[in-house]
């Protein structure tokens, strides 16, 4: 049975990310504010499209969680199982892309990823709300309980379908609006673009390989033996 720290846990960071969620929601309504919600409005931020990827993944765990102390782990196994792919081909991986991606390249010249003027009006507390904390909460939840990995092929698999979506949503943003999402993409030629784009995947699938060996480190290979052939 679930813990209830774990439990309460859950609820939190749901509750947090839910919170972070409606606040920006709201922030978009302020017209006096520069527009860094036009031409594709949220979504077309990956620091964003994590915060929602994290408040569903979250969703999910805490039904599960309560699924568990009511029903018991048989009755639910494909929540389970859903909440564990989610995890380990999208939560954890994004959210560790956007952790260091973004400071990376916010240490390296802010221009590139962050420009100066957003400061005065995203506070201080929300870009490390965005950007920061993401990741210490994804390797909390690395560290409290264990996560069953698909194959290397099928999670992989999965994560470039995710990563290509996202891709294609750029190019199109740009050929809709003649704008960049990032302003480090006009910095680039199409060479330059087709280089960060293949680089950036094999960080991320890096990134996976690393959650996978994490939760092999910490609880053993979680994975279900495979049905001998009769």
């Amino acid at each position: 049975m679930t813990k209830t720290s774990t439990c309460i846990y859950h609820f939190l960071v749901l509750s947090w990310y839910t919170f972070l969620n409606y606040y920006i929601s709201q922030e978009g309504k302020d017209k006096v504010k520069p527009k860094i919600f036009a031409n594709g409005a949220r979504w077309k931020y990956l620091t964003l499209l994590n915060l929602l990827l994290q408040t569903v993944f979250y969703g999910v765990t805490c039904l599960d969680d309560v699924l568990k102390r009511i029903k018991g782990r048989k009755d639910i196994k494909f929540l389970t199982a859903f909440r564990d792919l989610l995890f380990a081909t999208l939560a954890f991986p994004v959210s560790t892309f956007v952790f260091l991606a973004f400071w990376i390249l916010f240490l390296y010249n802010r221009d590139l990823i962050y420009p100066k003027v957003l400061d005065t009006v995203i506070p201080a507390w929300l870009n490390h709300a965005m950007h920061t904390f993401i990741f210490p909460i994804t390797l909390v939840e690395v560290i409290l309980r264990p996560h069953s990995y698909p194959s290397k092929k099928t999670g992989l698999t999965l994560l470039a379908a995710a990563n290509i979506t996202y891709i294609i949503r750029i190019l199109w943003l740009y050929f809709e609006t003649g704008t960049w999402v990032y302003p480090v993409f006009a910095k680039l030629s199409l060479v330059g673009l087709a280089a960060f784009f293949s680089l950036s995947h094999i960080f991320i699938a890096s990134i996976y390989l690393l959650g996978e060996k994490l939760n092999h480190w910490k609880w053993g290979d979680m994975r279900q033996p495979r049905k001998k052939r009769k």
